[in-house]
């Protein structure tokens, strides 16, 4: 059985100023990097085979200021939140708007989540082999949630985009 601790990465400029961020790769923000502080706080008894993170700095990022070198940090571009295309940097109320268009229509110039979540199969699909009876974080996006609610636990799509966003500390998924 493979355990998946998902976390989100912590708090950015875009975010604080209420811009969808896509795939502009902006930092985090004091209060991120100290929600990224208590991340590592949160597990600093626990135990990871990796970390597993997007290639945006707000998410490797995270990953390193909460765990330093204690673990292996893993980057890769398949757990990218969504490329909005058009619509990056724009308001966050306006794209959370488009969420559900988006499902299989992509954003212009972007991708749908159905595209994100082809990016995340594959990577579930990896790591179901690389890590068999293994611990690891992910720590992403909201693109990256969706991949993996959608395709572990086969929540629709459209739910997942059209439902609002609740925090809290770390998801578990198991995979066996």
């Amino acid at each position: 059985m493979l355990t998946i601790i998902f976390e989100a990465h912590g708090t950015t400029y875009d975010n604080e100023a209420h811009l969808a961020s896509g795939h502009n790769d902006v930092a985090l923000s004091p209060l991120g990097i100290q929600q990224s502080k208590e991340m590592g706080e949160r597990y600093k008894d626990d135990y990871f085979d990796a970390i597993l993170c997007s290639d945006l700095e707000r998410a490797y990022k995270s990953a390193e200021i909460a765990f330093g070198n204690k673990f292996p940090i893993i980057k890769d571009a398949r757990l990218r939140e969504c490329d909005y295309g058009e619509f990056t940097k724009k308001p966050s109320d306006i794209v959370d708007g488009e969420k559900p268009k988006r499902v299989s229509e992509p954003f212009p110039g972007g991708e749908s989540y159905e595209q994100t979540t082809v990016r995340m199969k594959n990577f579930i699909d990896e790591i179901r082999k690389t890590y068999d009876g293994k611990r690891v974080m992910i720590i992403g996006h909201r693109a990256t949630q969706f991949g993996l609610e959608n395709v572990i636990n086969g929540v629709p799509l459209k739910t997942l985009a059209t439902m609002k966003f609740k925090w809290q500390p770390g998801w578990k998924y198991e995979l066996k």
